[in-house]
């Protein structure tokens, strides 16, 4: 996946978590952590949100593991910085 692809994915993931966390008044993370550990939700009506949540914190997780790895590799190729940066039109 591209760079630049992989910033705006991560940002349109951080955007939909937001309103997650903003509605239940935790982090992601925390959330994410309790479900994993079998937490059930104290109202069946937040299943079905519980569910997306989680389903886009774990692709929000792998879209920033993406972008370490291709910076990494980017940086062995370019170690400057100014070198990898190209503005993209939105």
């Amino acid at each position: 996946m591209e760079l630049a692809t992989l910033v705006q994915d991560i940002h349109r993931l951080n955007h939909q978590l937001e309103r997650f966390e903003r509605k239940y008044g935790v982090m992601s993370e925390t959330f994410y952590e309790s479900y994993i550990a079998g937490e059930e939700p104290e109202d069946d009506a937040w299943v079905l949100d519980f569910e997306k949540w989680a389903g886009l914190y774990e692709v929000w997780c792998d879209r920033q593991e993406a972008y370490r790895q291709a910076m990494q590799r980017l940086r062995v190729e370019q170690p400057s910085l100014s070198k990898i940066i190209q503005p993209v039109t939105v």
